[in-house]
């Protein structure tokens, strides 16, 4: 199968890599001319436009969009829309909020197109592991999109599937990145409270070894989280600043839209949003309020 991968950021290219390697053929383009050279110098075609990769591709074309979620997502359907033709597809690969996913999908319907989400996991290590993807779209799209699916995923029969109407990928990734952040953050407050019993001198990357094999809380979460304690085991250098990109976010909206309760997501959401705050204000009124009633002392900057 041939089709267009439109982004060649790491993943993007990376997942474009994958296809050829199973016999794909792939045209790709992104506007940076050095991300378009480092595809090419792996042996991938590219094209110079957008206008370009469509004339490129033959007809149902496909083309796979790996570009951040949000007016980025946008601004590419837009451009899409009045270059491809009734019966081509577009998936959606990237973080998009499926609220937006749904919004582009009627719109692409009323050109005559077809629109694919995909909720797609596995980061830098899905070249050679292969990628989960959650998929949404109509039935008999996605049927014909099953050979792309099964060269990306870590196996034809496993790790990849349909999961719904066009939204549904991506509400499902969605609530998997609130799990996440849930997982991440329960295993960074397990290692801190190993690593504060300074009286054992506890080595916390012999502890996630034994704790990668046989134990119930072993995952491919914790062997880089293992990993990155044998690289640096002190953590230093990393300043103590935690982004969030946007999920965890979605994911809190959605249970409170649903009414479903949802307080390790939560948490672990608000845990990320305190790390940012440097010179804490409900700290110090803390602080301030605690002095007002009993006297405490304050500690002074």
């Amino acid at each position: 199968m041939q089709l267009g991968m439109i982004g060649l950021g790491k993943m993007g290219a990376n997942m474009a890599q994958r296809l050829l390697k199973g016999g794909h053929k792939v045209v790709g383009f992104d506007p940076s001319a050095d991300a378009r050279g480092g595809f090419e110098s792996k042996g991938g075609a590219t094209a110079g436009s957008l206008q370009a990769l469509v004339e490129a591709l033959p007809t149902p074309r496909v083309l796979w969009m790996m570009v951040p979620s949000g007016q980025i997502t946008d601004d590419t359907v837009d451009a899409l829309l009045p270059l491809l033709a009734k019966g081509d597809s577009v998936i959606d690969g990237g973080n998009s909020n499926y609220k937006d996913t749904l919004r582009r999908a009627r719109t692409c319907a009323g050109k005559g197109l077809n629109y694919v989400d995909c909720g797609t996991s596995g980061g830098v290590w899905g070249l050679a592991e292969g990628y989960s993807m959650m998929i949404g779209g109509d039935e008999t799209v996605v049927d014909t999109l099953t050979p792309i699916f099964q060269t990306l995923a870590p196996g034809k029969d496993k790790g990849w599937g349909r999961v719904g109407p066009v939204g549904a990928g991506h509400f499902t990734k969605m609530v998997h990145n609130g799990i996440e952040y849930g997982l991440m953050q329960a295993y960074a407050e397990g290692f801190s409270i190993l690593q504060h019993k300074t009286e054992f001198s506890l080595d916390l990357h012999q502890i996630g070894e034994i704790w990668r094999y046989g134990s119930v809380v072993r995952s491919w979460l914790l062997e880089l989280t293992t990993d990155a304690l044998g690289k640096n085991p002190t953590m230093e250098g990393i300043a103590p600043y935690v982004v969030d990109s946007g999920e965890g976010r979605w994911t809190v909206d959605a249970a409170i839209e649903l009414s479903v309760p949802a307080p390790v997501i939560t948490l672990a959401l608000m845990e990320r949003f305190r790390s940012r705050d440097s010179d804490s204000f409900s700290d110090k009124l803390l602080a301030s309020m605690r002095n007002e009633f009993g006297g405490h002392a304050i500690k002074k900057e």
